[in-house]
């Protein structure tokens, strides 16, 4: 994991707001640093290094036999060896041992098409000098950044605003951007700074001297179109699961450092650790918040999960006045909005994580998406939308309510979603959680702010934009909720920790979160993934 800035100005670049912008992400590559500008002088590429993979050799940016392309990147290329093994015998010259340079010689080879062959997380920028073409490719679920910005005749990329500010990009708020976040539907594209914005999940932006577009590449594919037989897996799906996810762990346990786990105690976490434990001889670093409330504090499971798997446990101690003193600097790297403490726990967390001499570890984020772990994508499981005349006839009574009077701070937000509420069998506690978060909000909102909004409804206009890119409307209730939450909440708020990981040069790895996983899972039956006989069954 590192720090990434590109530069396209036709004026030419400015070599020294690149060192600038260099300079913001020095956290994220406290290891070294490089640089390129093109002989034309308006090209550049800023990398600064977290060094995992071939630490002595493996410096950026990049550059394929002849020079013709160049890259800079920020991630993990998970396979790599077996794809570099292929890419030899085809002819091509290796000059030294990073994962990242199997994609300079796959675009020789496929064009644009290489992103397909590119399986991990990452953000990186790659320049054709005979296309005269800049691509800058975010991974499939965005849990690397990358964000960009234009200033004049110049386009400036990087893997955090920051960057992009130290640079003259002005910092103001794009007060739609917020609102939409404060509602937890963030739309993947902007941020919350006006004129800053972020490539998309699964996309890539593509500058020529004309201009530049965003292209999809990757899409959650859809779900089978007629319901499957659901309920208790059978054998072979349990197996096959197991295989991906044991698989997904130890190629993500490759590294020339040692890799260590983040440990909640957990069904996901442990689960982690314990392949992780069973797939080397020496003990797993395992990482714990410990909180001084035990309504919060996980650590004794954690550290039962530790023991059984032999791990090596730290726990690291945090309090409510710890949390408030670098609450601040978690917002200031998260640079999102900040809806609770977790943030700042997990910050602490990465720093303690560095102090024990560790640079990557594991983690077991994506869980809960793939497996159905929450509450509210259970229930929506449950909802069948059934069409038959008995089904319409059941609907009557719901449809008499009054979305108004039933639900009225979900209502003043969006009468689309309380109207939803009404006709769904939707949990009323999950319904008073999320309508007194609601008035909690609106209450510390200022009347001018709200006004500039007026009837506006965030969460039909966030469900039209995912129904326009996916086709969602035609899925189940349980895999629309899924989406919904994987490109709003799950990829600018959850993620986001990467911000906070690499304040202190710690990166993340997410075997839950390979797209090879995420496309079987999402053919299998819901009723099987989401209604079995207990939660991530």
């Amino acid at each position: 994991m590192c720090g990434i800035v590109a530069v396209r100005s036709s004026s030419g670049v400015d070599a020294e707001a690149l060192r600038r912008a260099m300079d913001a992400l020095a956290h994220r590559g406290p290891d070294g640093r490089g640089r390129w500008i093109s002989q034309s002088g308006e090209v550049a590429l800023g990398h600064t290094r977290l060094a995992i993979i071939d630490p002595v050799g493996g410096t950026q940016p990049l550059a394929n036999e002849d020079g013709r392309i160049r890259l800079t990147c920020n991630g993990d290329f998970y396979g790599y060896r077996e794809v570099r093994q292929t890419l030899e015998q085809k002819g091509h010259t290796f000059r030294a041992g990073s994962d990242s340079e199997v994609a300079l010689h796959l675009y020789e080879d496929h064009g644009r098409d290489f992103v397909h062959h590119l399986r991990g997380q990452f953000a990186f920028v790659l320049w054709d000098e005979r296309e005269g073409t800049l691509l800058a490719v975010r991974d499939r679920l965005g849990i690397k950044p990358l964000f960009f910005a234009e200033v004049g005749d110049t386009l400036l990329l990087a893997s955090e605003a920051k960057a992009l500010f130290a640079v003259g990009v002005r910092a103001r708020w794009d007060l739609m951007a917020v609102y939409q976040l404060l509602h937890a539907c963030p739309r993947p594209s902007v941020t919350m700074f006006a004129g800053v914005r972020q490539i998309p999940p699964g996309h890539m932006l593509v500058s020529t001297p004309a201009g530049y577009r965003l292209e999809k590449y990757w899409e959650v594919p859809n779900p089978p179109a007629l319901p499957s037989p659901g309920g208790e897996p059978d054998a072979a799906l349990v197996k096959r699961v197991r295989d991906l996810v044991t698989e997904s762990v130890r190629t993500r346990l490759q590294a020339d450092v040692p890799v260590g786990c983040l440990l909640s105690g957990g069904l996901d976490s442990s689960s982690i650790l314990g392949i992780a434990g069973a797939s080397q001889d020496t003990p797993v670093g395992a990482f714990t918040v410990g909180f001084d409330d035990a309504d919060f504090d996980e650590s004794p499971g954690a550290a039962e999960a530790a023991r059984f798997s032999r791990a090596d446990h730290h726990v690291v101690a945090v309090t409510d006045r710890v949390l408030a003193d670098h609450f601040h600097d978690a917002v200031w790297h998260a640079e999102t909005v900040q809806y609770n403490a977790h943030g700042t726990a997990r910050f602490l967390l990465s720093r303690a994580v560095r102090d024990a001499g560790y640079k990557s570890v594991l983690a077991g984020e994506g869980a809960d998406e793939l497996f159905y772990g929450y509450e509210f994508t259970r229930a929506a499981a449950r909802v069948t939308g059934s069409r038959s005349i008995l089904g319409t006839l059941r609907m009557l009574p719901r449809l008499m309510r009054s979305p108004r009077r039933r639900y009225p701070g979900l209502h003043a937000a969006s009468p689309w979603m309380a109207r939803l509420a009404t006709l769904l069998d939707v949990s009323p506690a999950l319904l008073r959680r999320l309508t007194g978060g609601l008035d909690s909000l609106h209450s510390l909102l200022s009347p001018e702010f709200m006004r500039e909004f007026g009837d506006y409804d965030v969460y039909h206009d966030f469900y039209q934009d995912c129904d326009r890119a996916a086709g969602i409307s035609a899925w189940p209730p349980g895999r629309q909720l899924t989406y919904l939450w994987l490109r709003s909440i799950f990829a600018n708020y959850h993620l986001a920790a990467d911000r906070l990981d690499m304040a202190h040069g710690v990166e993340v790895r997410f075997p839950f979160l390979d797209h090879a996983l995420l496309e079987f899972l999402q053919q299998q039956p819901l009723d099987t993934l989401a209604n079995a006989p207990r939660e991530k069954h």
